[in-house]
């Protein structure tokens, strides 16, 4: 016959001029297993209402309330280091992709490990938001990475709901990042780029890098691309190599075909000819037969060529930006643009991937110069324009046909008018 749970009012006791609760609670050990130590823990001050000792034997009963009804279990009293380490860690190594894994793994060493030594279930939003505070003024951080160990923790926290060892909120939901530097300007390479690159490197980094320019794959999708996943029209997206895992792509949209263009066929059907022209295997591989390593090959082939040339490498996923701003420019649609890099929502293709170059900026500027010349005098027919290379002020029409950009915003400017900034104009996103 199962006992009943038994339920302790604890020992209400005053020192100096505060009173205290003395109890009992099961603590998980060290070596994992379950212990019933005595805590003590301050009530309030004996004062107003709290003077007897019967007031303040209700506030402990509040108290140890939790404990009594079994919402505080003895997993709870692990510390979040602990539970990193044997509970959260080992789910996102089975669960997670490995680079992702390794990522949580690095993060929770460097970062969260020395201000995890609290108790899971005494953390609330304040002390999540000292902590990530504290993380942020040990070391210089962006704001990005800021919001990525915030991600962590507050999937670390879930798991521990899910799993019963936590029954309150999750204390990461409304914490705020703290103020931080904004991260490092990210670039996407031009057609013009591309083009320079593929003249001057050689084989296999021309192909390569032409399969990165001309698909959009992710590093690690380039490395698992098979031969038996390309028919000269499209190739197959189908896995991802990490170091030396290969496993499935970062999601599961992330499978799919691209279409390859005549220029990127050229260049794989010569790859495939110098290879022996295989039917199977990885299309990029070392001389064992394993992907190709393409981060030595950036860092022994591809950047000293390209600074013979004072071209900049930005790293392979400023191809994958490029192709959706080479797109954009064309005049493809946002959709069809994240269909091709098979993003999980368009917002991160637009947002993210397509970048506002200089000369879009200029081109829009203009157009936008020539309709101000002929709409502004004609929406607004009484203001009236001087410039210094019109001379005085003047209201005829070839006047305000001829009127440049700059005279209109300095008119507007001088009638409390708002100037946009070409920044406002033409917004890079990072």
């Amino acid at each position: 016959m199962k006992r009943a749970r038994q339920k302790q009012g604890g020992c209400v006791f005053r020192k100096g001029t505060f009173w205290y609760v003395r109890y009992r609670e099961p603590v998980v050990l060290a070596d994992g297993t379950v212990r019933q130590v005595h805590r003590s823990q301050k009530l309030t001050k004996a004062t107003g209402p709290y003077q007897t000792k019967r007031a303040a034997e209700g506030l402990a009963e509040k108290t140890l309330r939790p404990l009594n009804d079994g919402v505080l279990v003895a997993e709870s009293t692990m510390t979040l280091n602990r539970f990193m380490e044997t509970v959260y860690l080992p789910y996102a190594e089975r669960q997670k992709r490995r680079s992702t894994f390794v990522g949580y793994r690095n993060m929770w060493k460097r970062y969260i490990k020395p201000e995890g030594d609290r108790a899971l279930r005494d953390f609330r939003t304040f002390e999540c938001e000292q902590m990530l505070t504290s993380i942020a003024c040990t070391h210089d951080l962006c704001r990005s990475t800021l919001g990525h160990i915030k991600h962590f923790l507050g999937g670390a926290f879930r798991y521990a709901r899910r799993q019963g060892v936590l029954d309150s909120s999750n204390p990461m939901r409304e914490v705020e990042i703290p103020r931080a530097r904004p991260a490092g300007e990210t670039h996407a390479y031009s057609l013009e780029e591309e083009v320079r690159m593929l003249a001057i490197l050689p084989e296999p980094a021309a192909t390569i890098v032409a399969v990165a320019a001309f698909t959009g794959a992710r590093k690690g999708e380039i490395r698992g691309f098979l031969w038996e996943g390309y028919d000269g029209d499209t190739i197959e997206v189908k896995q991802s190599v990490w170091r030396n895992q290969v496993g499935e792509p970062k999601r599961e949209k992330s499978k799919g075909t691209i279409p390859v263009i005549a220029q990127l066929k050229l260049f794989l059907d010569r790859h495939r000819a110098s290879s022996g022209n295989p039917l199977q295997g990885f299309i990029f591989q070392n001389p064992w037969g394993n992907p190709l390593n393409l981060e030595v090959l950036a860092r022994k082939v591809i950047r000293p060529a390209l600074e013979g040339e004072k071209i900049p490498w930005y790293g392979w996923h400023a191809f994958r930006r490029g192709l959706a701003t080479n797109l954009h420019r064309l005049g493809v649609s946002d959709k069809v643009i994240q269909q091709i890099l098979r993003h999980a929502n368009v917002t991160t293709t637009i947002n993210i991937y397509v970048k506002m170059v200089t000369r879009d900026a200029e081109e829009a500027m203009k157009r936008l110069e020539s309709n101000c010349s002929l709409v502004v005098p004609q929406t607004v027919p009484q203001l009236q324009f001087e410039s210094p290379k019109l001379g005085a002020k003047t209201g005829d029409e070839s006047a305000r046909k001829t009127l440049t950009l700059e005279a209109v915003r300095g008119n507007l400017a001088e009638r409390g008018g708002f100037e946009p900034p070409v920044q406002v104009l033409a917004r890079t996103t990072v």
